[in-house]
């Protein structure tokens, strides 16, 4: 947006505002009959609602690392997928950037499996424990080419 838009878009927002005060917005009134029963049936539905836990980050657990290819140079563009151990669908996935690194954040205390998968290269599987001693793991993967023996 230029700057000539920009000043465009601010007049006509002060117009409106200034020209129709009645448009902002406003809590409907109620009358007096309706305003007691319609407090007591809100505070019987905020009761009956459970409260929905907050996430916190404070407890996530960090997997980073870099991928090298067989001549031991950063490989940009390698597709990483996490799944809790055990688990048939990977639930995280991410790149590497263009020097190769990668990290992502996962919830503490499981282990997880990591597939690193780029075409025309052997994939590679590793498993991380992302429980207790620490909240951050570092890894190096080394892509070695796909043999091609297909069987």
């Amino acid at each position: 947006m230029n700057s000539l838009t920009r000043a465009r878009f601010g007049i006509l927002c002060a117009l409106v505002m200034t020209a129709a005060p009645h448009l902002a917005a406003q809590e409907p009134a109620l009358s007096n009959s309706t305003s007691a029963t319609s407090t007591a049936q809100d505070s019987s539905s905020k009761a009956d609602k459970p409260n929905k836990k907050k996430y916190s980050h404070a407890n996530d657990f960090l997997i980073r690392g870099t991928v090298f290819n067989e001549k031991a140079l950063s490989f940009p563009g390698v597709e990483l997928r996490f799944r809790k151990e055990g688990q048939k669908k990977y639930k995280w996935e991410t790149f590497t950037n263009s020097r190769g690194e990668f990290a992502v954040r996962v919830p503490q205390g499981a282990k997880y499996e990591i597939l690193v998968y780029v075409k025309g290269f052997a994939s590679q599987t590793r498993t991380i424990e992302a429980q207790g001693g620490g909240n951050e793991e570092t890894v190096v993967f080394r892509m070695q080419p796909d043999s091609g023996d297909k069987k």
